[in-house]
């Protein structure tokens, strides 16, 4: 069992960590970090409940600390939770420069732990189903990717670390790190790219627009975009090769269901509905235009943590890599 602390307990510890690694039987959750409001209890009555990061880093019994703490803050936690010789799991970014991570890579190497990105993007259903697709040489040679985020909220938010500008604050930074992380899944590493962020919202101190265009061989173009003022949002992936076109609305199912209090455990979550799969559109070899729905495979975050799991329990290797995070950190920060 790998006892697991997590350093908080907003949005992210109570959706995306604590029900997954409450489920997984590899994994103890164990503690938490709560500076003010104590709630962790009431869904894990077993669960320690700290005061600081400081404390729960003390505790000898942890052996996985889950960075999910504000962007600015993910260096300083991870590299002191290393220090103390635990393993580190850190939410997106995993942190602002490129330098932090060699850091913490290094850092891991020295004392012996291993530190992974949560990158859980690679687990939805959407993701899936475009992999399966390119893999399935159903669209031919790849001409071009559109991959967007839309969002609309004209109003500034009321988190802090989001929006001021502080490291690691605006849209870029908040959504880049997933849009980039399923591009190098994808397609692997660009020859270069170009970066471009706009501020539109009346008195934004940060970015709530961001698009960056990646080109890879044999001209291959990806282009990646994520906004702030998106009243209707567009597809999410639309994928144009020499023989057809692919396109997957995002769904978000996990977040939905997670929201509405399913368990990870439910034979139901992670399935999306069938309004919301993929359309695949090709030509047979009569020119005739061929229409194909195609069907999204069922996801879960419980699959990342599983893929945790055996990177610590039995050393096999984890499919978010070092050179990944380094390149991604290297475009966002470039």
């Amino acid at each position: 069992m790998i006892k697991t602390g997590i350093l908080s307990f907003g949005m992210s510890g109570t959706l995306f960590h604590a029900p997954f690694l409450n489920e997984h039987p590899g994994f103890q959750l164990t503690a938490v970090v709560e500076r003010s409001k104590k709630l962790a209890h009431k869904s894990y009555p077993k669960i320690k409940s700290y005061d600081s990061v400081d404390q729960l880093l003390a505790d000898k019994d942890i052996d996985l600390v889950v960075v999910n703490t504000p962007n600015f803050t993910h260096f300083e936690f991870a590299l002191k939770a290393l220090k103390a010789k635990k393993h580190v799991l850190v939410e997106k970014p995993f942190c602002v420069t490129s330098s932090e991570a060699k850091e913490l890579f290094t850092e891991a190497k020295k004392v012996d732990r291993s530190i992974l990105p949560y990158q859980n993007r690679r687990y939805d259903s959407d993701f899936l189903s475009v992999k399966s697709v390119l893999e399935s040489g159903k669209l031919g040679s790849l001409v071009e990717a559109h991959m967007r985020y839309d969002r609309y909220r004209h109003h500034i938010g009321p988190k802090i670390a989001k929006e001021t500008p502080v490291p690691g604050s605006g849209l870029l930074y908040d959504l880049g790190p997933h849009l980039l992380d399923a591009t190098i899944a994808l397609f692997g590493y660009p020859l270069e790219w170009s970066k471009y962020t706009g501020q539109f919202r009346p008195k934004t101190q940060v970015d709530d627009y961001a698009h960056i265009h990646l080109l890879y061989p044999k001209g291959v173009q990806v282009f990646i975009t994520m906004s702030m003022l998106v009243v209707q949002p567009q597809a999410s992936f639309v994928l144009n090769g020499t023989k057809g076109t692919f396109v997957k609305p995002r769904t978000d199912i996990q977040e939905q269901q997670l929201l509405a209090g399913m368990s990870p455990g439910d034979p139901l979550f992670g399935i999306e509905e069938s309004d919301k799969f993929g359309v695949l559109t090709t030509i047979t070899e009569d020119g005739e235009k061929q229409i194909e729905k195609i069907e999204s495979a069922k996801s879960s975050y419980l699959n990342l943590f599983e893929d945790v799991y055996k990177s610590l329990a039995d050393g096999i290797p984890y499919p978010i890599t070092e050179k990944d995070i380094i390149l991604q950190l290297e475009i966002l920060e470039g």
